[in-house]
């Protein structure tokens, strides 16, 4: 059996990176540490990334491609299994760079790129929002005036936005860590989701009750 070619260096400079922004917060990990991490000198990891930024605007570009790619399917949404999937989907991706989210405004407030490029994110989640409500609507899932529609799609990406945040303020020693994810993701899905129950159509509205009884799982107690 042909041996697997060795992973280039600065691949795995960025998968090490991202774990430990991922565990430790982006503000708490040096490049001197991940080039230990790694068990190379700080000039090989400076070659690759002469600067901190670079690593983050690597990891950063690596998420906006994922991201961009992951929101043309709310175009397809039409029920709440398809809106259930889709969301837990994204929460998915977004806990896979939950550095991002953890340490957003400190990022944002000293990383120019993030700021204008996060500018992008907000907006493309808004518009895939409002495109898996015009599709749901379209099927007769929901029901929602025009008017509404706006802050509605707004509520959705701020809780997609924020909620890793949320969840570590309740826990603040448990909820980032991976055996806490599933249960966040889950949790995440369900009050995104539960802001269109009053759009709902009655059987969309029983189907999501009947999701969340069956994907959800005990956490934290509700604050």
């Amino acid at each position: 059996m042909a041996k697997k070619a060795p992973r280039r260096t600065a691949e795995r400079i960025l998968e090490v990176t991202l774990d430990l922004f991922n565990r430790f917060g982006e503000p708490n990990v040096s490049t001197t540490l991940i080039s230990a991490e790694l068990g190379i000198s700080p000039g090989n990891l400076y070659y690759h990334y002469p600067a901190k930024d670079e690593l983050i605007n690597a990891l950063f570009d690596r998420y906006e491609r994922a991201l961009s790619e992951l929101l043309n399917a709310a175009d397809g949404v039409r029920d709440v299994e398809d809106a259930w999937f889709f969301m837990h989907t994204l929460f998915e991706l977004i806990w896979q760079y939950r550095f991002l989210y953890r340490d957003l405004n400190d990022l944002l407030s000293k990383n120019r790129r993030l700021e204008t490029h996060f500018q992008w994110v907000l907006k493309n989640k808004t518009r895939a929002v409002r495109a898996l409500l015009d599709g749901m609507s379209r099927a007769g899932s929901v029901s929602i005036d025009s008017r509404e529609l706006e802050p509605t799609a707004t509520s959705m990406v701020v809780v997609l936005t924020y909620w890793l945040s949320y969840e570590y303020v309740r826990d603040p020693r448990r909820a980032l860590e991976p055996e806490s994810a599933q249960a966040a993701l889950l949790r995440g899905a369900h009050h995104v989701l539960n802001l269109l129950v009053p759009y709902l159509e009655h059987g969309q509205r029983m189907h999501l009750l009947g999701l969340v009884s069956a994907y959800s799982s005990p956490g934290p107690q509700e604050p």
